[in-house]
């Protein structure tokens, strides 16, 4: 019998010997390859964390002690010895688990993970509430190394000595957020990792404390908090001393003998502490330790080899179509500079990093930081590309305003994963920044129906005198043959792509292609629609909307935005504004948080594919 058969929570755990949990880590990674295999995931992240998850269960007790996991999906394990065994294999999939820490999947997940570098914070929070309500537990923060360079962690810090007095912060290291750690904070913990002067310190510092001689069980534990604080007093952790922290560590993450130990004697020491950890990401699995950010997010793979299970296709992604075209862009303009937080993959700026590194920045998970050293680079000449995930913009939403739009700064953001993102579910959906972007004054938002477009907006964008934003979906370009002639488009302009006698339908970037299916098959139903590819999103294109309002009295918008202040809101604002009363169909994504699917099947539901138009156009 499998010792996995016999976790049902974490209370399982307690009287387990170590050899038993050894074993079942064992057989947690197996289940976590299995299942990612399947239907893909964040594999790398949660196999390093393994060992230090059944630690924390261990000596822990969820839901009644809050463990805070930043980011969630390192917390595989977590979900799987806390109840979710059994549903484990529906990860990722339309009505199953969620791939990160979830409230509303169990009361084990303290909080809702999505984003890095707020577990401190939310940490903080907990401990202050059981202060005022007089609660009894632990509170237990699980960050990585990689979380640690986001701001909002620097502020918890800075706030932690005067909110709470027994904290425990775990720094799970490995290195990686998901490319290579860059910045001053991450050469620190290297130099902690590996100063040979520091593992000999602790070595000599505990063959000292070991000899003292001891009487009877009181001196004993005397002599091992001597070795504690003296060990804290002398060892580099100096950083989190000064912010009220006793520091432990580093200890081997994957050694579940020491671990265990470790925490249980962190349990013991009065006040706040950092339990530092060094892991290996992708742990128990070659191919994944191997290359840990490819198997970051991982796409379903075969386990004996590590390749994808579904071949790769000869279309390009829009990202892989952005980052081929600001190489190009950066050799006829050498004011363009790339920024990124902690994302030069994921955006596609691997080569431009490689060919231009003097022009390349990576900040780290900072993204306010990111928007602000864009700003002042764009005000003393240059061109800053900074390409962040939609659902991450959000964060540097202040930034954009006070430091980019009012200044009226030639920033160009390059966002990405606009729209539905699948399975990575409520927290990644990039669902809201037509909406956010376009209140903001001096903002031009632009959406590109096909990568041609996408090209001819990053050449208008370098060109314009103030701030762009180019927003572009998560999947593959439309598949056009690759042209010497690139499209003009000029902001403030839509392309009519066909002209029609009933209707107008105003497509947005990624819908443009579902609307021109969409308008074939209405014309089978003797229905004429003029489609037109917006294009520009802000400023509208007021001359053309007013026209085709005028004419058929009748307009649909289609977006991958939500629908509360998206575009279709736009244009109804220009013609209430204009007193032109046309009856306005608005689809888009509903007024709630979406929840994990694959993009296909969340389209569907939203009624954003070309039988959602074509059923919407006939019932309006």
């Amino acid at each position: 019998m499998a010792l996995l058969d016999l976790i049902h929570s974490n209370k399982d755990l307690k009287n387990m010997k170590i050899s038993e949990l050894r074993e079942l880590a064992k057989e947690i990674r197996r289940l976590i390859i299995d299942v990612v295999s399947n239907n893909g995931g964040h594999l790398a992240s949660s196999l390093g964390a393994v060992e230090l998850i059944i630690a924390l269960n261990t000596v822990y007790s969820p839901p009644k002690d809050k463990i805070v996991y930043d980011v969630g999906h390192q917390a595989y394990a977590h979900k799987i010895i806390n109840g979710r065994k059994d549903s484990f294999p529906s990860l990722r999939t339309k009505g199953g688990l969620s791939g990160f820490t979830n409230p509303e999947e169990s009361d084990c997940d303290a909080f809702i993970a999505g984003h890095a570098s707020s577990s401190i914070s939310a940490a903080l929070g907990f401990a202050a509430a059981k202060k005022i309500k007089r609660e009894d537990f632990e509170t237990v923060a699980v960050i990585g190394d990689g979380a640690m360079t986001g701001g909002m962690i620097f502020e918890a810090l800075n706030n932690a000595s005067s909110v709470a007095d027994d904290l425990t912060i775990i720094l799970n290291d490995n290195n990686m957020s998901i490319g290579r750690n860059v910045g001053a904070f991450a050469s620190y913990l290297s130099n902690i990792r590996l100063s040979p002067g520091f593992i000999k310190l602790r070595k000599d510092l505990r063959t000292l404390v070991r000899s003292i001689p001891t009487i009877g069980r009181t001196m004993l534990t005397a002599a091992e908090k001597l070795e504690d604080h003296l060990t804290y007093f002398l060892c580099p952790g100096v950083f989190f001393e000064s912010m009220g922290f006793s520091y432990l560590g580093p200890f081997d993450g994957h050694d579940l003998n020491l671990l265990i130990s470790v925490l249980k004697k962190a349990k013991r020491i009065e006040g706040n502490k950092v339990v530092h950890v060094i892991t290996k990401k992708g742990k128990g699995y070659s191919f994944s330790e191997e290359n840990p950010s490819l198997f970051h997010g991982a796409a379903p793979f075969h386990i004996d080899t590590g390749k994808p299970k579904h071949s790769g296709s000869s279309v390009p992604t829009y990202t892989q179509c952005f980052g081929k075209f600001i190489v190009k862009l950066g050799s006829e303009y050498k004011n363009i500079i790339a920024i990124t937080a902690a994302m030069a993959n994921g955006t596609g700026l691997d080569e431009f990093s490689k060919l231009y590194p003097d022009r390349f920045f990576d900040v780290g998970i900072a993204e306010q930081h990111a928007v602000t050293f864009a700003a002042a680079m764009a005000k003393q000449g240059l061109k800053p590309f900074v390409p962040i995930y939609s659902t991450f913009l959000q964060r540097a939403f202040d930034q954009i305003v006070h430091d980019v739009a009012i200044q009226r700064l030639p920033v160009v953001f390059c966002v990405d994963r606009a729209g539905i993102v699948g399975e990575d579910g409520v927290t990644h959906q990039g669902a809201f920044d037509i909406s956010y972007l376009r209140l903001i004054p001096n903002m031009t938002i632009l959406a590109p129906g096909d990568e041609l477009e996408l090209q001819a907006m990053m050449r208008a964008a370098v060109l314009h005198d103030g701030p762009v934003a180019i927003r572009y979906p998560r999947r593959q370009c439309v598949g056009l043959p690759e042209s010497s002639l690139e499209p003009i488009v000029k902001i403030g302009e839509s392309e009519i792509i066909c002209d029609g006698r009933d209707l107008a339908i105003i497509a947005v970037g990624s819908m443009v292609f579902p609307a021109m299916l969409a308008v074939k098959t209405l014309s089978t139903n003797n229905i004429s629609a003029m489609l037109i590819n917006a294009r520009t999103l802000k400023p509208l294109d007021s001359e053309l909307f007013l026209k085709a309002a005028e004419k058929f009295r009748k307009i649909v918008t289609v977006e991958e935005n939500t629908l509360a202040g998206g575009f279709g809101s736009a244009v109804s604002e220009l013609l209430h504004m204009n007193n032109i009363s046309a009856k306005v169909t608005m689809l888009g994504l509903p007024d709630h948080f979406i929840k994990h699917a694959c993009q296909e099947e969340i389209l569907e539901e939203c009624g954003l594919t070309a039988g959602g138009i074509v059923k919407a156009v006939i019932g309006c």
